[in-house]
This record gives C-alpha cells, sequence and structure tokens, in this order.
C-alpha cells in the first residue's frame, strides 16, 4: 500500500479512535478493527494500539485540566490501582500469548455495555453515588481488574472504567470521564515500556496514528461537557454491544 494512503488511514483512524476514547473509552472500536485489516497480527495490533493511546491521554488531560485539578486525591487513588493492575497485565501478557485472552474480550466489553446502560436507566443525576467499606475495597480491586486488562489486551478497557467510576463515583460524569483518561494514560506508559522489551511494537504506524488520536481526544472532552449525559450513555452501551459481536465473531466464528 501506498505509504501516503496508509498514513491518511491511519491519521483519520486516530481521529475517530481518539474522540471515542476521550468519550467513551472505546477507541477500539475504530482503530483493533483497523490495524488487524492493514495485516497487523492481533497481539501487535493490540500493543500497537496501546502506544498510540498515549498520545490520547496527553490530549485529554491537557483538555481535561479543570476536572483533574478540582479532585486530585481521586486522580491519585484511581491511578495507583490501574497501573498496578497494568504492570500485572503486562508481566502475564510477556509470559503467556494473547489469543487465549482474546475469547474473553466480547463478554468483557458487553458486560461494560451493559452496565453503561443500566447507568443510563430512569431520570439522570449529576452525580454517581458514593461507596464505602466494602464496597469501596471492591471497586478499587474491579479497577485493578481493569488496569490488568489495559495491560494485557486493553481494548475498550476504557469503557469498562467508565462504567465502573461513573456510579461508584460522588463526581459528575465528565470528571469520572476525565479521571478515566488520565487513570488510562499512565497505564498505557507502564505497559508500553514493557511491551518495548517483550513484544513486536509498529513503531511507524504509531505516528499517524498518535497525531490523529491526540486531535479526537482534544476535542472528546469538550463536547462530553455539554451533550446530555443520558445519550451518551446509552450510544456507549449499544457501541459496546457492537464491538462485543465483533470480537465475538472474530474469536469463534472467522
Amino acid at each position: 500500500m501506498n505509504v501516503v494512503v496508509l498514513t491518511m488511514i491511519l491519521l483519520v483512524t486516530g481521529l475517530g479512535g481518539g474522540l471515542l476514547a476521550s468519550m467513551a473509552g472505546m477507541a477500539s472500536l475504530i482503530v483493533y478493527p483497523v490495524l488487524i485489516a492493514l495485516g497487523v497480527p492481533p497481539v501487535s495490533a493490540n500493543v500497537t494500539n496501546t502506544a498510540a493511546m498515549i498520545f490520547t491521554g496527553i490530549g485529554s488531560g491537557l483538555s481535561s485540566t479543570k476536572e483533574l485539578k478540582s479532585n486530585r486525591k481521586l486522580m491519585v487513588s484511581v491511578s495507583v490501582y490501574a497501573t498496578v493492575g497494568g504492570i500485572v497485565g503486562a508481566i502475564i501478557l510477556a509470559l503467556a500469548p494473547g489469543d487465549s485472552f482474546e475469547k474473553i474480550v466480547p463478554f468483557l466489553i458487553a458486560l461494560a455495555g451493559g452496565l453503561m446502560l443500566w447507568s443510563a436507566r430512569g431520570p439522570q443525576q449529576n452525580v454517581g453515588h458514593a461507596v464505602t467499606g466494602w464496597k469501596l475495597v471492591l471497586r478499587n480491586f474491579v479497577v485493578f481488574l481493569v488496569g490488568l486488562y489495559i495491560g494485557y489486551f486493553g481494548s475498550a478497557a476504557g469503557i469498562v472504567l467508565l462504567a465502573i467510576l461513573s456510579m461508584t463515583l460522588p463526581v459528575s460524569f465528565a470528571v469520572a470521564n476525565a479521571l478515566k483518561n488520565f487513570a488510562a494514560f499512565l497505564t498505557n506508559i507502564v505497559s508500553l515500556i514493557i511491551y518495548a522489551f517483550t513484544t513486536k511494537v509498529y513503531w511507524l504506524m504509531i505516528i499517524p496514528l498518535g497525531v490523529g488520536m491526540f486531535i479526537g481526544v482534544y476535542i472528546g472532552p469538550m463536547v462530553v461537557r455539554f451533550v446530555p449525559q443520558r445519550a451518551i450513555r446509552i450510544c456507549i452501551g449499544f457501541a459496546a454491544f457492537g464491538l462485543a459481536a465483533y470480537f465475538f465473531y472474530t474469536a469463534y466464528l472467522a
């Protein structure tokens, strides 16, 4: 394929992925299938996508400064649990093949879609609900597991984390989205460091993907602030089911 054409495809793919990553944590809805279609092996497509996602963390961080500054304690707490999980997940990927985990992915994504639709039921509140005691321990453990998922496979992990945070934190959807973006950013960095020494990464594809993602993710948080929360949650939920169906087909039927 012509280099210019390939670059444009990756740039547009990154732009769409960046928008979805920032608004819904679903960059893989676009990026992962495109990389597979371009002939990149599944595991390498995953880690290459993870590497490009670092640009989304930079863009969303700059665009979500207001939300992050006013919730620093939550930012640190969520990020620590997710990052530790990411380290564990990346180490597991280095020691075991990723194809076995791909069979679990459709169900995780479908679960995330269900959580997002559940959070959109009935009249919408401006903030989620604070959790304490064993529920707080459970929430932190699930965040750790999402981080592990990001480090091991990562596709659509953002939507799982967004669903959890939006329902268990006493903050607005925009703040939960900003916290999700920052935690995923740190987790992706740590995971990529491990990937660089253990897995093939298509570094030249990262540049156009990353540029597109940076632009898309910078725009995303601005949209989240003004679009009705329920509409976003419903769209995310149904999009997740579509992505789950795609991964189910590739894992079991293709």
